[in-house]
């Protein structure tokens, strides 16, 4: 069994998917759910086990021996993404249970977890893939069950959100499926493996450089780096509290692995930033995204909106670790897809906790719930603080790093705007903070604190908040040894 592990990671959620729609009972599909989520997590961590003591794995599906069959091909980079993804997915499934059941119609309960479960297996699927247009099957899959997901939000403007994301989706995912084929004419294979031995011989054609322009902006908009990132506040702000969750952790996460796995592995460090001088792109692009999403964060009075343009603004810090060029800043960039993940999901699982007892996210409704739900709020603080990079959580950790990063290459500005950059987060996250600890509850009402179920896999992501923020040594090295194979390429 140990063997088929690569296929099991993608299939389990696969199949359980369909089922989630025959078993007709919200509950029934809720437990299935829970299942292939938590098998999920088993094999990644499993294959980050096996990866990290033996090397890479490679699986040929249907024993078609690559490049001309498909291939799954796992190394410490996909690894770690794959741990990433199923990690939040069994969290959400724990969590949807009860959360779904307030924001969701009974009747397309189980349509949420068939949608979700797609989802998770397409997001796993690109993750493993050692196949360029594999990658583009599982992002048109998680994509389109990340679109049904929204649209279930109980709002009016969930429809639209979910419309906006699809054009923009469609859009990025023509980009890419044009630069895959682009490739394909210059080089006449889809293996991962096989490209980055053929397109050294070509680097020197227009073709390959046009390919190359296509994907980047395809990448970009799935990522959604300023200015491609207008899908992501209201897709966040209107879709079901555990898909914000959810999607926040990981969908934009597995985004930046694809840019990084093309981009590094496929054509290579000396091509992208030597040829094509991508770091001299990405670098004001990332720096503006961090100022400016930050301030316009300040300025919502929706803790869901206030939170998805930090999504954006995070995001430029994971794109400035790659365009320093080094491995360090690469080191920087794949600890924060981790850390990033732990806090935002924490911190949209408390607005959900918030969501089912106040049935209102907006920031003036909080007001006075610092004490009547002292949990919920408490872990809010927590991913607050671990979000502006205060000593002893995983945001110090990834900060530390740029910071490290920045100073290597001699770039002191860049290494102070990220300080300040902290001082803004910090700004708007004190406005919830100050909303609920220093004002009245404005009702006559008790508020109750969440129930378990909520509550149980929210201080699980702030328990690890914490824990990685104060021994980070593992997630570190396993960082540091991703960011050598990306430099390297593949078959490293």
């Amino acid at each position: 069994m140990s063997a088929h592990l690569p296929v099991l990671q993608v299939v389990v959620p696969l199949l359980a998917a369909p089922f989630c729609l025959f078993l007709r009972r919200g509950r029934a599909a809720w437990g299935l759910a829970v299942l292939a989520s938590l098998a999920s997590w088993v094999i990644a961590l499993a294959l980050l086990r096996r990866v990290l003591a033996e090397g890479v794995l490679s699986y040929a599906i249907g024993d078609w021996v690559p490049p001309i069959g498909i291939e799954y091909r796992v190394d410490v980079v996909n690894a770690w993404v794959l741990l990433i993804v199923s990690t939040i997915g069994a969290a959400v499934s724990l969590y949807a249970g009860t959360s779904v059941e307030r924001e969701v119609e009974a009747p397309r309960i189980p349509l949420f977890y068939a949608a979700y479960l797609l989802c998770l297996s397409g997001l796993l699927g690109i993750t493993i893939t050692g196949d360029v247009f594999n990658v583009f099957v599982f992002l048109e899959i998680s994509s389109l069950s990340a679109y049904a997901l929204i649209a279930l939000g109980q709002a009016r403007r969930a429809l639209t959100s979910a419309f906006r994301y699809l054009i923009m989706g469609s859009v990025g995912a023509t980009f890419i499926v044009i630069g895959i084929g682009l490739l394909y004419v210059m080089t006449g294979t889809l293996n991962m493996a096989d490209l980055a031995q053929l397109l050294p011989g070509v680097w020197d054609s227009n073709t390959v450089k046009v390919a190359y322009g296509f994907l980047a902006v395809g990448f970009c908009l799935k990522l959604a780096l300023f200015p491609l990132h207008l899908w992501l506040p209201n897709a966040y702000t209107y879709a079901p509290s555990a898909v914000t969750a959810f999607m926040a952790s990981t969908a934009t996460k597995v985004a930046v692995y694809m840019l990084l796995r093309f981009f590094l592995s496929i054509f290579g460090a000396p091509f992208s930033f030597g040829v094509m001088a991508l770091d001299r792109v990405l670098l004001p692009l990332a720096l503006v995204a961090i100022v400016s999403m930050s301030l316009v964060a300040v300025f919502q009075v929706n803790a869901k909106r206030l939170l998805a343009y930090s999504s954006v603004a995070q995001i430029g810090y994971m794109i400035l670790g790659l365009s320093f060029a080094t491995a360090t800043g690469l080191t920087a960039t794949v600890l924060h897809l981790f850390n990033h993940a732990l806090m935002k999901g924490a911190l949209f699982m408390a607005l959900g906790c918030v969501m089912y007892r106040v049935g209102s996210v907006h920031i003036n409704a909080m007001a006075g719930l610092g004490r009547r739900m002292p949990w919920t709020m408490g872990a809010f603080v927590v991913g607050g603080l671990s979000l502006v990079g205060v000593p002893l959580t995983v945001g110090f950790v990834s900060k530390w790093y740029l910071i490290l990063a920045a100073l290597e290459r001699g770039w002191w500005p860049v290494a102070v705007l990220v300080l300040l950059a902290s001082l803004l987060a910090l700004v708007y996250v004190w406005r919830v903070v100050e909303v609920a600890y220093f004002r009245e509850f404005p009702g006559e009402e008790e508020t109750r604190e969440a129930p378990w179920t909520l509550l149980g896999p929210t201080w699980a992501l702030v328990a690890l908040n914490l824990y990685f923020g104060i021994d980070a040594a593992r997630t570190a090295d396993i960082a540091r040894r991703a960011a050598e194979v990306l430099m390297a390429g593949i078959g490293s």
